[in-house]
């Protein structure tokens, strides 16, 4: 006799034969029985509550982006799958593998006003025209027996190049119909075709003496860091990266030219001046990172290596990354070639005002730096937090720094860290400021709830500072509502979290102090520091605006270096 089972019990069965540990959420009525399939599982699948579904969303990305496998978030229907959007679009633009089960009314109930109807039918909301443009796969599931061939190509969807995020909307009713459980038959081995590289574009390698490679997260996504260190190494070429791929080359390394684009260091367009040649990898090239780039890339031969072509002209390898990266290095003379010399990523100078207090955004990261484990994850959020540690705080050697400049949301740290800590159990900072934290920020019950080991470290500036900073350069003034009243974050979260580590360090050297005491922990940790709203963080559009115009930045960075502003 043929054994069946309910469609949520297939789905729970098929998660944890991939591997999946953890699945993120927030439940509700329409998907509390995948919820109720997965709790049987016991400890094979842990399932982990989140306060709001976009931080779900950002808690599967950041486990996906810290492990390499997939993530997986499941939420209800109405506002619980809208709430998903903007997490799953962050995964689209950044190219995270991610599943989301959605739940939706009972079937039979379509288009005749059904609570949270989103079906598309008599007038309803349409969920599949929702996240299509967020998803490499979306699909509805009317027909319980279509689940293995629908999970499979949903899951294959979102692993495939280019990576990102496939839904499968599920229905009440057929999620409690019963389905055959057969052993999957086995997965036919996708073909690889063998890399492609034009000898015309070896040639222009070869024939290059200086060499500035940008390398973006895709070299991450694609665990490609040994064979990008093996092509820079051959072509003696120098390598910056973008700002969400910090940790795809060493920081120490002597090759390394810092940080490409808005939140990055003048060495980078100083190396690119002086380049034959500029080899893109794991990167389009997005605006954040070729900003104050532009004349220079212009003047500058591109190879872009990727699965998606550039958004600069160039020559286009499209290919797995990891596998062209191999055949190139073979075609490149053997063996390690000097790099010329070149100034390195020295830190852009910023302005003091009046009213900065001798914490500084640049003390209180080299304090972070300081107390940072080498395996430690590193999250940075939006805002002067995310500038300031961007262009300041090196990468950690055995760990992952993420930053989420797909979408840029801000609020996106919060959950992403606690998946990534979740997920790997090893120390996790977030990095965010206190608009992101009011935005997001009560995923730290999450973390005090699951004991992940987070340390939330909050740069506080009472005030949408970018926002304002930018108002103050752009506009005359700063509008009074991105200036809020003064209110001690670290004392409310100490009330509402008895037993939670907490300090309010009053300046970097308390900051310092209660970071290395919280590494010893095995869960989570609060800190807060106090800034001045006023304080101009590394951001070159405020820095050349508030210095001097781009053109005359341009025209004297090589001669007089790192231009000096305020």
């Amino acid at each position: 006799m043929t054994a069946e089972a309910r469609l949520v019990d297939y789905l729970a069965r098929e998660l944890a034969r991939a591997g999946v540990r953890h699945v993120f959420g927030v439940g509700g009525a329409n998907i509390e029985d995948l919820y109720d399939a997965l709790h049987a599982t016991g400890d094979v699948i842990r399932t982990v509550v989140a306060k709001h579904e976009f931080s779900a969303a950002t808690m599967a990305d950041g486990q996906a982006r810290a492990t390499g496998r997939l993530g997986v978030v499941a939420v209800t229907s109405g506002g619980g799958a809208v709430n998903l959007v903007p997490g799953l679009a962050e995964a689209y633009a950044s190219r995270v593998p991610v599943l989301a089960f959605v739940g939706q009314p009972p079937t039979g109930s379509e288009g005749l006003g059904a609570f949270q109807d989103s079906s598309g039918k008599a007038g309803s909301l349409d969920a599949r025209a929702l996240f299509a443009p967020v998803t490499r796969f979306c699909a509805r599931v009317d027909d319980a027996n279509s689940i293995p061939e629908l999970l499979a190509r949903a899951v294959a969807a979102a692993q495939r190049d280019p990576k990102g995020p496939a839904v499968l909307l599920l229905p009440k009713d057929v999620q409690q119909a019963l389905v055959e459980l057969r052993e999957p038959a086995p997965a036919a081995p996708r073909a690889r075709a063998e890399p492609r590289i034009q000898d015309s574009t070896v040639a222009v390698l070869r024939g290059a003496e200086r060499v500035l490679v940008i390398a973006g997260e895709g070299v991450a996504s694609a665990d490609a860091r040994a064979e990008l260190a093996e092509v820079a190494q051959r072509l003696g070429a120098w390598v910056a990266v973008t700002p969400d791929a910090k940790d795809v080359f060493d920081n120490h390394d002597a090759r390394f030219a810092g940080v490409a684009g808005v939140m990055g260091h003048q060495n980078v367009g100083q190396c690119l001046r002086r380049a034959d040649v500029c080899l893109l990898v794991g990167t389009r090239l997005p605006a954040m990172a070729r900003g104050g780039l532009e004349q220079a890339l212009a003047g500058t031969p591109v190879i872009c290596i990727d699965p998606e072509p550039p958004f600069v002209p160039g020559v286009f390898v499209r290919g797995e990354l990891r596998d062209t990266l191999r055949v190139l290095a073979a075609r490149l003379d053997p063996g390690p070639c000097p790099s010329p010399e070149h100034a390195g990523p020295t830190p852009l100078p910023t302005p003091r005002t009046p009213r900065t207090p001798a914490t500084s955004y640049a003390s209180a990261v080299a304090s972070v730096e300081a107390a940072l484990p080498p395996d430690a994850h590193v999250f940075v959020d939006a805002g002067n937090a995310g500038a300031s540690a961007i262009h300041l705080l090196p990468a950690p050697r055995h760990g992952r720094f993420v930053v989420a400049v797909g979408m840029g949301g801000m609020g996106y740290t919060f959950g992403a860290g606690i998946g990534a800590a979740l997920a790997t159990g090893q120390r996790t900072y977030v990095i965010a400021g206190d608009g992101a934290f009011f935005m997001h920020g009560m995923e730290v019950h999450t973390a005090v709830e699951h004991a992940a080991p987070v340390t939330f470290v909050i740069f506080n500036n009472n005030a949408h500072a970018m926002c304002a900073t930018r108002e103050q350069l752009f506009l005359g003034a700063a509008h009074p509502s991105n200036l809020f009243r003064p209110a001690d974050i670290a004392a409310g979260v100490a009330h509402m979290f008895p037993g939670l580590d907490v300090t309010r360090a009053d300046d970097s050297a308390q900051l310092r102090q209660a970071l290395l005491r919280t590494n010893a922990g095995s869960g989570p940790a609060f800190v807060t520091l106090d800034f001045d709203p006023a304080e101009i963080p590394p951001f070159l559009p405020f820095l050349n605006t508030a210095g001097r115009t781009p053109a005359e930045n341009e025209e004297t960075a090589d001669e007089r270096g790192p231009v000096r502003v305020g």
